[in-house]
């Protein structure tokens, strides 16, 4: 049977990659709704089967006037205020709780019977263990923290009394093309691309990095293989020290570059330990990452290649 989805921040990393994990499979119709006068609408793939669907978060209670058929599965991914700016304003980010509920009304006025929604790795706060599991205790310490872990309790929560299914997936640092440029794995590779100073932390973290595409396979297959009620953590599995992923960077764009580790001292709130238990995701839905984080540069730095050579 074709399905028919509906996906919010569809022009985000995550969103436009389970747009084009869908376009692979037997997908009907995939609903991609957009901020309006979106910068961002050469990320969504280019394909017959997508309808693009202009609408702000804060009218997402007539989302329902905008799509007029029955939908399988509702991707909330649309967050206001991310990025570097995203705990200037705990009123915004509460407000975003609010935008979550009002997305699952409308998945269930749609008819979706699953409502998949992005969390965060900062819903756990500053814990410092090998892997983070869902059993993990939450103890969120940022104004953006705090709301993700609030909207994915509240949206399970109301989940229940509509009677749909409800996944709260606890996105870890996912990378690819369509990264913010703000992130670490960003700016390096632009600033190393375009033979620019690079600068960091002594980078001793231990991180866990996933590719979008991967992540995004996860996603699609948590909508069509979980069932009930549950939160997943979403990453690699496997954590590597910072400097690790920033020399595997430098050696793939310019072996020689001075990369300046340690010219960035510590805030002193840095989480150390940061890789996801990915065990329940595994187990419930058979799925694992496949691509290699050098992979995963090496196609970023062709992509970026290649639009420099068209500019």
């Amino acid at each position: 049977m074709n399905k028919r989805i509906v996906v919010t921040g569809a022009t985000g990393m995550i969103g436009s990659s389970i747009i084009e994990e869908y376009l692979k499979h037997d997908v009907e119709k995939v609903y991609a709704v957009i901020r309006p006068g979106s910068a961002n609408l050469s990320r969504i793939p280019v394909d017959n089967r997508v309808q693009l669907v202009e609408l702000a978060l804060s009218d997402y209670s007539v989302l329902k006037s905008r799509i007029p058929e029955k939908c399988d599965a509702f991707f909330h991914l649309a967050w206001d205020g991310t990025g570097m700016s995203r705990d200037k304003s705990t009123a915004g980010q509460a407000q975003n709780i609010v935008y979550t509920l009002e997305a699952l009304k409308a998945a269930a006025d749609i008819g979706c019977h699953r409502f998949i929604g992005a969390g965060s790795q900062a819903e756990y706060g500053l814990t410092d263990v090998d892997r983070i599991s869902e059993d993990c205790v939450t103890k969120p310490v940022t104004a953006y923290g705090i709301a993700k872990l609030a909207a994915g309790q509240l949206a399970t929560l109301e989940a229940g009394k509509l009677g749909i299914d409800c996944f709260w997936v606890r996105v870890f640092s996912v990378y690819g093309i369509n990264d913010k440029p703000s992130s670490m794995i960003s700016t390096a590779v632009r600033k190393l691309i375009n033979g620019e100073k690079t600068s960091f932390t002594p980078a001793l973290q231990r991180w866990d990095y996933l590719h979008s595409s991967d992540a995004a396979r996860a996603f699609y297959m948590i909508a069509e293989k979980s069932k009930g009620r549950k939160v997943y953590n979403l990453g690699s599995g496997q954590a590597r020290q910072l400097k690790d992923y920033i020399y595997a960077i430098r050696n793939i764009i310019d072996p020689h570059a001075d990369l300046g580790i340690g010219d960035i001292p510590y805030k002193g709130t840095e989480v150390m330990n940061l890789c996801a238990d990915i065990s329940a995701l595994r187990e419930d839905t058979g799925w694992t990452p496949v691509i290699p984080f050098e992979d995963g540069i090496k196609q970023m730095v062709d992509e970026l290649s290649r639009d420099r050579a068209k500019s």
